[in-house]
């Protein structure tokens, strides 16, 4: 794995679990995510980029590795021009975009990135919440660099999503670093 990256948003979600680990914390949003990132891969081209990290979730229950395989831009709405819901106007990628690494022992979802906490009823539309997972995406799909990401369930994106993010955090880094190992690419 010494050709990997590992992305976290923040330093709060590795908690220095992965020692010996190519880590790269980008910072919160996708915008820092896409920065980071670039930056990162002009010094280095990884084998593999894996983006991990809490996430919420109204399908999957807390402490659930979501191995998300399909993003959204769910923060996209521009429908009052007549665009589609989550459609970035006047580009040719798609609403969805289907790119990641597929691991059989996890169940796979679509994640819902947006530059929010989304604690709406809109959260339930997707299977993890999170605020990275598709600019990481859309930049690996772009340079042609396999991606991997998988999402702890923190929260249930809900009101009460707050108090559970805190406390989760250290079990998650545990927790992704046990899906992590079991990964054979």
């Amino acid at each position: 794995m010494n050709n990997f990256l590992l992305v976290f948003a923040m330093e709060q979600e590795s908690q220095d679990v992965f020692a010996g680990y190519n880590v790269l914390h980008t910072g919160i949003g996708k915008v820092n995510a896409a920065y980071g990132l670039t930056r990162a891969l002009q010094e280095n081209r990884p084998q593999l980029v894996v983006n991990m990290g809490t996430a919420g979730s109204r399908k999957h229950g807390h402490g659930t590795v979501i191995n998300c395989t399909s993003f959204i831009q769910r923060d996209m709405d521009v429908t009052v021009l007549g665009f589609k819901k989550f459609q970035t106007p006047f580009s040719d990628t798609p609403i969805t975009i289907q790119y990641g690494q597929r691991i059989n022992d996890l169940p796979e979802g679509v994640c819902g990135s947006g530059d929010n906490f989304d604690a709406s009823d809109e959260a339930a539309a997707f299977d993890v919440v999170d605020m990275e997972g598709y600019a990481l995406a859309y930049i690996c799909q772009k340079e042609n660099i396999p991606f991997l990401c998988l999402k702890y369930i923190s929260d249930g994106a809900d009101d009460d999503a707050k108090g559970d993010w805190n406390t989760y955090l250290h079990h998650a880094a545990e927790v992704l670093k046990g899906a992590l190992e079991k990964v054979k690419m």
